[in-house]
């Protein structure tokens, strides 16, 4: 009895040795998290992103619980929840929220629609890319925020200027990125589709769109983000509704738990839409996810 359980442990020591692919393998998968784009464990994704919210709260609460930041600079996180359900409660934060939900979505939408048809001519004729390039890539770099005294000379302070900060905000990006992801299509996909007798929009049409389709997606899934930063200046000039409009009123009352609750509500509406393009970017290109 006492050989054979002897003769058990010695086999289970040396199994590795018998086999060092398994080892190997085995070593390979503990450091995968530590591999250049290595793929780790959705528990393990899910753990260090929850992990990484809890540590934000528990510095943001030592701060304010031990009195180490004045109240008025950083209010605590409780402090933040009680202005929140005030907020809803008293003074109808649910219709800003939609107010501005809806003028992102307005400029944005707009944008990409635009955006997408020429950044798609751009990236696929050098003539038109010659015409517009060079203009687009001067617009770009001025500041969206310079424009708004403009906008509101042209066309008032009304929810149209703060669409038209959205779309003028998102829609050159969008033009320039699309542009780029249409000239990594491969040349022997237009070189077969040629052979096969197909016209320049054809080839557009039945090739360049739909292999730069997932690369669009995940451009607009980024814009989108920027759009949300946009909002934030249109409505913090002449706006009377709108998560900008509450958190400019509450910074002339001195209600800083209310400006942060505005700016934590922002980020969240930023993250739903982020999964919410990100699940269906996965459900609509698998081949393509995380490339």
């Amino acid at each position: 009895m006492k050989n054979g359980l002897a003769g058990k442990h010695i086999a289970e020591q040396a199994s590795p040795l018998l086999d060092p692919g398994m080892s190997n393998q085995k070593k390979r998968k503990r450091r995968r998290w530590i591999e250049p784009r290595g793929s780790i464990s959705l528990q393990l994704y899910l753990a260090l992103s929850v992990i990484s919210f809890v540590l934000m709260l528990a510095g943001w609460s030592a701060l304010t619980y031990t009195g180490v930041i004045d109240p008025l600079f950083l209010p605590s996180p409780s402090r933040i929840i009680q202005s929140g359900f005030k907020l809803f409660t008293e003074f109808h934060f649910i219709g800003d929220i939609l107010a501005t939900v809806l003028r992102v979505f307005e400029g944005f939408i707009l944008a990409l629609i635009l955006g997408v048809i020429l950044g798609l001519l751009i990236g696929t004729f050098k003539v038109v890319e010659a015409f517009f390039e060079p203009m687009i890539s001067f617009i770009r770099y001025m500041p969206v925020s310079a424009f708004i005294p403009l906008f509101i000379l042209w066309i008032g302070v009304g929810d149209s200027e703060k669409v038209l900060v959205i779309f003028f905000g998102s829609i050159f990006s969008i033009i320039l990125m699309v542009a780029v992801e249409v000239g990594t299509v491969r040349s022997e996909l237009l070189e077969a589709s040629f052979t096969l007798g197909s016209t320049p929009f054809g080839v557009l049409r039945s090739v360049i769109l739909p292999a730069s389709m997932p690369g669009i997606m995940e451009i607009a899934r980024l814009v989108l983000g920027w759009a949300w930063t946009y909002i934030v200046v249109a409505e913090l000039v002449a706006s009377s509704s709108g998560i900008g409009h509450v958190i400019i009123e509450s910074q002339r009352m001195l209600r800083t738990s209310n400006i942060i609750f505005g700016i934590l509500t922002i980020g969240i509406l930023g993250l739903i839409t982020d999964l919410v393009l990100k699940l269906i970017i996965r459900k609509m290109f698998p081949w393509s996810y995380g490339r």
